[in-house]
């Protein structure tokens, strides 16, 4: 009997939007090889799982592929609970109170915040680049993460992704209200002179941050909806209302799960990837040349760019930490976002964090070494000046408490993490506070010298962008998947005994 090795390509089957359970995690089209004897019907033979005494399961419970569809996908198919119901009633507040804000700042002007002709800048623009910062994490776990071939990022990214576009959104409204006359805001596009001649300061750095938002929100919105498309076609092919099955239908783009498709998407995902990579650094390196432009002591420094988009990495990470966790907990996806994804994530914020204690160190350095006398008074006016309080904050919360990543125990701990992460956005909330007020408030001239208080309105506006933020976030978990059913399959052999 003669027993021959042959490759047969089959359609992909099973639910639409699931990869061939023999593929590797990403593959595109599924290579079934067979043994046949004398021609028979072909058999195929199931890959062997990834496993080793150093490596721990990346989903844990044993899941099959039916459990994974059916896991992620009811918790779309019950009506939401009364925590839900809970949560998207406090960020309503939140959102209510900022819309009040922003309506009183747009009929009254920019009068009603506390700056003045020393501090131009202060809340506005602190909120603008804390929500860039947020919005890294999605495009590095998901693009980064992914060239880089890591596993673990399979069962965070679909979150990190929507939490990018979120942020960003939240981000760009605060430039716009600073304008002052926010209905105007359609000057800083570079459209055709049919108004007479070309109006765009291509040297302002406020038209910098336009094409690096704009950009930067295209891309990753093209690419979260092109990683939910699969998904999409699975909750299409199981909901049983009609009314959401026509808003799936719309919405998967006739996916129909072939070995074609599955190659295309594939394709497109990766070069998506490569295409969003140079933005992670793009971005906040453009957003940190609104300072580092400028003759003022302490922005004027060439370390800025390495040193924002560390601490934007850094602030995102701490962000999908907390977020996760409330996930995880109140959706009971403990098998899918394990202790395993908290300790990378943990890792890379002890990283980024360790990155941006150097820079704080580098800064001090730095000013004492020029000589220059107006930077060494800055250096200690930022730290024993009167927001001394801000900037102690800021240096505990960011170059110090992430230390505590080294032991793994704490990186472990579900409430320590949880505390650490949220301690680890207020640090990155002052850091910005300080890089703008502290540098603002005491300028060349001493008779100038002024202390700037925040209003009601201006905190009613960083309220309402966080008020923002979590009600499009609830409306996210109740509309799609909130992890990349497809991606999680790929995995469940990984380090399975």
């Amino acid at each position: 009997m003669a027993f021959k090795l042959r490759e047969t390509r089959r359609p992909i089957v099973g639910s639409a939007g699931v990869p061939p359970a023999t593929a590797p995690s990403g593959a595109a089209v599924a290579s079934r090889f067979a043994l046949d004897a004398d021609e028979a019907s072909p058999v195929p033979l199931i890959a062997h799982p990834v496993y080793s005494k150093l490596r721990s399961p990346l989903i844990l419970g044993h899941k099959s592929h039916a459990d994974v569809t059916k896991d992620i996908c009811q918790l779309l198919d019950h009506k939401p609970g009364r925590g839900w119901w809970i949560s998207l009633s406090i960020s309503l507040v939140l959102l209510i109170i900022g819309v009040v804000a922003t309506v009183h700042t747009v009929m009254t002007g920019i009068g009603t915040w506390g700056l003045n002709r020393t501090v131009g800048w202060a809340f506005d623009i602190t909120n603008f680049v804390f929500w860039i910062g947020i919005g890294h994490a999605g495009t590095f776990i998901s693009a980064i993460l992914f060239l880089f071939n890591q596993k673990w990022r399979t069962s965070v990214n679909r979150s990190a992704e929507a939490m990018t576009l979120i942020a960003v959104m939240c981000a760009g409204l605060f430039p716009i209200i600073h304008m002052g006359r926010p209905w105007l805001f359609y000057w800083v596009l570079p459209y055709p002179n049919t108004r007479g001649t070309l109006w765009v300061n291509f040297r302002s750095p406020l038209l910098w941050d336009f094409f690096a938002i704009s950009t930067y929100f295209t891309i990753s919105a093209v690419f979260w909806y092109l990683g939910l498309v699969p998904d999409l076609a699975t909750v299409r092919d199981r909901t049983k209302s009609k009314l959401r099955r026509a808003f799936y239908q719309v919405l998967s783009l006739g996916w129909n799960g072939s070995n074609r498709t599955w190659s295309r998407y594939e394709t497109v995902y990766a070069v998506l990837a490569g295409l969003a990579t140079p933005l992670v650094i793009s971005v906040h390196s453009i957003v940190s040349f609104d300072f580092a432009t400028s003759l003022i002591p302490g922005w004027h420094s060439t370390i800025f760019p390495p040193y924002f988009v560390a601490g934007a990495v850094f602030s995102g990470f701490a962000m999908v930490m907390t977020l996760m966790l409330l996930v995880r907990r109140l959706m009971h996806l403990e098998d899918y976002i394990t202790r395993q994804h908290l300790e990378n994530m943990c890792k890379v914020a002890l990283l980024t964090g360790s990155i941006v204690g150097l820079a704080y160190i580098t800064e001090i350095f730095t000013g004492f070494y020029s000589g220059n006398p107006n930077e060494i008074f800055l250096i200690i006016n930022r730290g024993l000046g009167p927001y001394a309080w801000a900037y102690w904050i800021m240096f505990s919360c960011n170059a110090l408490l992430p230390q505590l990543f080294w032991f793994k125990k704490l990186r472990t701990s579900i409430p320590a993490i949880f505390v650490l992460s949220i301690l680890i956005n207020v640090g990155m909330w002052f850091e910005r506070f300080v890089i703008i007020v502290t540098s603002l408030h005491r300028d060349f001239l001493p008779s100038s010298w002024t202390m700037y208080t925040p209003t009601i309105t201006e905190m009613g506006l960083l309220v309402g962008s966080f008020g923002l933020f979590f009600t499009c976030f609830l409306i996210f978990l109740r509309l799609f998947p909130v992890i990349s059913i497809n991606e999680v399959k790929g995995v469940l052999g990984y380090a399975r005994h």
